[in-house]
């Protein structure tokens, strides 16, 4: 007997096996890194991006086709991680908001939903390359077209898509010169497939193992942190408010701003964050029955906190001391947890992914106000971006993402704010994120700041070196588990067996007669003493150039270097 729909009980079925498939798959996925480094991470973004969604899925108490489509498209999009993560969090939102529409899928319904879901996330993506998850998502798009202009039959119209799926994910190494030679097909979407492949046996009615994705319904949508500011004595307000709206329309940004205004008015220490389904608010108010009388306005409320500020003051005061006590030893110190919300708005703030104690030491000498634990091996979240957003008092404020991989998630986070000026400055490597900083003058205005932010990014050759996780020959380079790699920002340039040759060789490969300055920071498993060994080499090498070193702290990479 034909399958012709697939209605909300389903879908909710389909994405949680799903999600658990690719959860299963994700060290596969992400071994298959073109670079053979110790930070494939596709795989974890991809995974921690939908389990982000199925928290929001196991929140709704009566899941209909549209409560589960805003569910996925919120949740993904604030759980959002790397690149591969925003570009299936915009796959997602696309899809769902033909299917919100729907009481079910039929062929027809797919087919639009699929091509929506991709010119979504092209759009998403600043320059889209042929031979990734786009590609495959397209190429899954365009055959579910085909099969449901000759069948309404689900049962055969998915598993012919799937197979195309495969088809266009083997040709990506014929796209990308870069995965054939390396000898990889997409991560991406293989991915992507990993999740349809899931879903598709849950539609064939096979048992799936949820234990991966199994949520208790007590599990909300992750929120937003926000900051308390109860330090002093005089509390204006007594009561901390807090909660979700759940949009039943979209609003307008005079609307929203309207309500903001509205919030102030009854209080302060407001935050109001707000996508298209959802709306996150905070305020210190007297009156919180006010708040959540004009918040019904808009739709039903969830997440509902209200505290008594005045009354839990001296138990706060000492929870905050253990907690400081606590942040001294973490590795994003207390510093920049402190200053999240200041008395008065400051015109600029700056916000920096960091890993490593000594990078982070570095970044708030330079007067960044907050430290995104990430990088290379845990890239954060759009909502990490948000909390951070929400932590700094300014009207414009700056991001270094530091990574390649992290600059999608911030651009999500800067579209999701309407309160703050948020600049994103696109830095890839952790030395041009320091470098924008030094180039930030406090007395020119904000747009000078960013050209020479930009400029100054352009100008800095970045480098860094780490070992091979696997055999691969790549830029001619033969490459043996264990080698030591130096990568600069065009690639792998040298390859050797010692770290400190690896190292010289890059350099090389980079300084010129007119390089004025060599920035070296040293990871966690390199000592000291070998540390300044490396310098004296390095200063014999180039005598006409200045040598900094310094200790970052970070893990994975032996050194991270800078010439400018």
């Amino acid at each position: 007997m034909a399958i012709k729909t697939i209605d909300s009980e389903l879908l909710v079925k389909m994405f949680l096996a799903g999600a658990a498939n690719l959860e299963a798959h994700k060290e596969i996925i992400n071994d298959l890194n073109v670079f053979p480094v110790p930070d494939g991470d596709t795989g974890t973004n991809m995974s921690m991006t939908v389990m982000a969604a199925v928290k929001a899925i196991c929140d709704l108490e009566n899941p209909d086709m549209e409560s589960v489509a805003k569910a996925i498209s919120s949740g993904s999009l604030r759980g959002a991680r790397g690149n591969s993560g925003v570009i299936l969090s915009q796959l997602f939102r696309g899809f769902t908001k033909v299917v919100r529409e729907e009481k079910i899928m039929d062929a027809q319904v797919l087919v639009k939903a699929c091509e929506r879901g991709v010119a979504t996330a092209y759009k998403a993506v600043m320059k889209p390359k042929e031979g990734t998850i786009l590609t495959v998502a397209k190429g899954i798009a365009k055959k579910t077209a085909e099969m449901a202009e000759t069948t309404d039959d689900l049962e055969i119209v998915i598993p012919a898509v799937l197979k195309y799926g495969k088809e266009v994910l083997d040709r990506t190494p014929d796209m990308l010169p870069v995965l054939k030679e390396a000898g990889v097909v997409d991560s991406g979407g293989q991915g992507l497939l990993e999740i349809l492949n899931g879903a598709y046996d849950v539609f064939l009615g096979k048992e799936v193992d949820y234990d991966t994705v199994r949520i208790s319904n007590k599990t909300k949508v992750a929120d937003i942190v926000i900051p308390d500011n109860h330090e002093s004595i005089e509390i204006t307000f007594g009561y901390c408010t807090e909660f979700l709206i759940l949009l039943e329309k979209e609003i307008t940004e005079d609307t929203e701003d309207k309500f903001k205004a509205f919030l102030d008015s009854i209080g302060d220490s407001v935050v109001c964050v707000a996508d298209e389904e959802v709306i996150k608010v905070h305020v210190h108010t007297d009156d919180p029955g006010l708040a959540l009388q004009k918040a019904l306005t808009f739709g039903q409320l969830s997440n509902i906190k209200i505290d008594n500020m005045r009354e839990e003051h001296e138990e706060k005061l000492m929870r905050d001391a253990s907690k400081k006590a606590a942040k001294a030893e973490s590795k994003i110190a207390p510093k920049e947890e402190e200053a999240k919300k200041e008395d008065v708005r400051k015109a600029v703030g700056f916000i920096a992914v960091s890993i490593g104690e000594g990078i982070n030491d570095i970044f708030r000498d330079l007067g960044v106000d907050h430290l995104i634990e990430g990088g290379q091996t845990m890239n954060p979240s759009t909502d990490d971006m948000l909390m951070g957003i929400d932590a700094v008092n300014a009207d414009h404020i700056f991001i270094l993402p530091n990574n390649k991989n992290i600059i999608l998630a911030a651009n999500q986070a800067q579209t999701l704010t309407k309160d703050k000026d948020i600049i994103v400055v696109p830095t890839t490597t952790v030395p041009q994120g320091i470098a924008a900083l030094i180039s930030f003058m406090e007395e020119e205005e904000v747009d000078v700041n960013i050209e020479n932010m930009k400029e100054i990014i352009q100008n800095v050759k970045t480098g860094q070196v780490t070992y091979a996780v696997r055999d691969t020959q790549i830029n001619s380079f033969v490459i043996k588990e264990g080698d030591i790699m130096g990568i600069s920002d065009n690639g792998i340039c040298a390859v050797n067996e010692s770290v400190a040759e690896a190292t010289l060789d890059m350099l090389k490969e980079q300084v010129t007669d007119d390089s004025e300055m060599i920035s070296i920071f040293y990871g966690s498993d390199v000592k000291e003493e070998e540390a300044n060994a490396l310098k004296s080499e390095v200063e014999k090498l180039f005598p006409h150039v200045d040598i900094d070193i310094h200790f970052g702290g970070q893990p994975i990479y032996y050194y991270l270097t800078s010439v400018e």
